[in-house]
């Protein structure tokens, strides 16, 4: 999108009343993709703003579709930062998209392909929606989960300004999601400030130290103390949190760490487990099989737990969970 500061300075400059701005956010947010569709802007306005503004603060480097119509976007900030965006449409008419809010990630999970690049730098709020414009150019979008590139807490005052103008490009903010590894100060800034989005958390692990190894905040913030965030959240928003499990075979799939797991979650109606098939990265990790997928699954629901396995998308352009890595 325009950068939304200097669209306010450039329309000052003009002389230009006050209501301008939002003029031109709502042809934004409704997927204009030039000045010159903005018919109820003066025409020497328009022509100014094209010459001084431009529509976006990403370029384009490239595209990739997937065999089940997955799309991913790689872009490039002014500064030269890469980052990624994915959309997954579903068959039920779901249009969900999978947002960046920094350029590489400086917590480095050992099993995510993004936590292997050179961290760049937070996003500002006009790059994050400048993802989510790319792709309403091309159709309408009804859900946006921020669970691309980074840990979007650590960026969370542009986070939640994206979140906010969300709605206007047609994804309420109930059909909104932040994924975070478990940063404390963050989960209880969300827990009274901004949109009342949804929080997913980034587990993998209810043991400690097995956690501690595949996600090293984990020593920095343990997981008891950021279930006690988590529960904290749900109480004061009065919303489940979901719960991200990636399946690794041998590592975390066995049936007494289902077991520990659905021993952790309490009350088990405040918690959604999502299992997620893990997709191939450079690692040396290896997916669980559909069996002891099926099989985990099972356990936790014998104790109570809501548990569903999540849909794969785009695999085969590595667009899936964990593989964003700003890549060809």
């Amino acid at each position: 999108m325009a950068d939304l500061a200097l669209l306010a300075r450039t329309l000052e400059d003009a002389g230009e009343p006050g209501f301008r701005l939002g003029q031109v956010w709502r042809w934004l947010a409704s997927g204009a993709d030039s000045y010159e569709l903005m018919t109820d802007l003066p025409a020497t306005l328009r022509d100014r703003l094209s010459a001084e503004v431009p529509l976006s603060v990403l370029a384009v480097e490239r595209e990739a579709l997937a065999r089940d119509g997955t799309e991913k976007a790689l872009f490039q900030t002014g500064d030269g930062r890469p980052i990624e965006a994915v959309l997954m449409r579903y068959h039920d008419g779901r249009r969900s998209l999978c947002l960046s809010s920094q350029s590489g990630c400086p917590l480095t999970c050992t099993f995510c392909a993004t936590g292997a690049m050179r961290f760049g730098r937070n996003l500002t709020s006009s790059e994050i929606l400048d993802q989510a414009l790319h792709f309403r150019r091309k159709e309408a979008l009804n859900h946006v989960v921020f669970m691309g590139m980074g840990e979007p807490l650590l960026n969370l005052d542009a986070v939640l300004a994206s979140c906010e103008r969300l709605p206007d490009i047609g994804v309420a903010t109930s059909n909104t999601a932040i994924s975070t590894v478990g940063w404390i100060p963050g989960i209880e800034r969300l827990a009274t400030e901004g949109p009342r989005v949804r929080l997913a958390l980034s587990l993998h692990a209810a043991e400690e130290s097995l956690r501690s190894e595949l996600m090293p905040v984990n020593e920095r913030y343990p997981l008891a103390d950021v279930l006690d965030a988590c529960r904290e959240w749900s109480a004061r928003r009065n919303l489940p949190v979901f719960v991200e499990y990636l399946m690794l075979a041998g590592v975390n799939d066995r049936y007494e760490q289902a077991v520990e797991l659905a021993e952790t979650l309490i009350p088990r109606e405040l918690f959604k487990v999502n299992l997620i098939p893990y997709n191939p990265t450079d690692s040396a990790f290896g997916g669980s099989s559909r069996t002891a997928i099926a099989a985990f699954k099972e356990a936790l629901e014998e104790r109570g737990l809501r548990a569903t396995i999540r849909l794969t998308r785009g695999r085969d352009i590595d667009a899936a969970c964990g593989q964003l890595a700003a890549r060809a």
